[in-house]
């Protein structure tokens, strides 16, 4: 049975899901980003109990599809900032409609409806924070960051950094972690 689990957004979270499937006695088969298979067939009563404990521990069982298209497309976003994958050779549209096997078109109008945002303002969000994650760690220049995350320089990260923040990388690197957010926060 497959199960798609909302705000599932780094190995930390797939370990949580397993323990949890564990300690309630189920068998997770593959655990991804948002998705978890597991051996047996749930009936009610088992899917609100995991449910129920998933919410005590930040994540949201997915039911309907149209969440659950959302839901991977914010997994495939993720997964493309977190790994440094951000160095995309084709458009971000292409990418995503690749991936999801569908109309990019449709997928951006669903997006757009249930978040309130587009998929591109979501993806750079989540590459701000990125930029704020390794600011705070100090072991990247602002140089090193812009070619990471695929900007096309300096000036254009400091830009779009100042839009979403409101401050300078510099100042933001000055004023420390406090500022940043968690990424299923986004």
């Amino acid at each position: 049975m497959k199960l798609y689990i909302k705000n599932m957004v780094c190995e930390r979270c797939k370990m949580a899901v397993d323990n949890l499937l564990l300690e309630a006695q189920f068998t997770p088969v593959k655990i991804e980003l948002g998705e978890v298979d597991i051996k047996e067939e749930l009936t009610s009563a088992q899917l609100k109990a995991i449910e129920s404990k998933l919410q005590k521990i930040g994540f949201e069982l997915l039911d309907n599809q149209k969440s659950k298209t959302v839901d991977k497309i914010k997994t495939i976003l993720i997964e493309l900032v977190q790994k440094h994958d951000a160095n995309l050779q084709v458009p971000l549209s292409a990418y995503i409609a690749e991936k999801m096997q569908m109309d990019y078109h449709a997928l951006s109008l669903l997006f757009s409806q249930l978040e309130s945002t587009t998929i591109e303002q979501y993806f750079i969000h989540l590459k701000i924070e990125k930029v704020k994650e390794l600011l705070v760690y100090d072991e990247l220049s602002l140089k090193e960051i812009t070619f990471q995350l695929n900007y096309s320089s300096v000036a254009h990260l400091s830009k779009q950094f100042k839009k979403v923040t409101g401050l300078t990388p510099t100042h933001f690197k000055a004023t420390g972690a406090e500022r940043r957010k968690v990424i299923d926060k986004i």
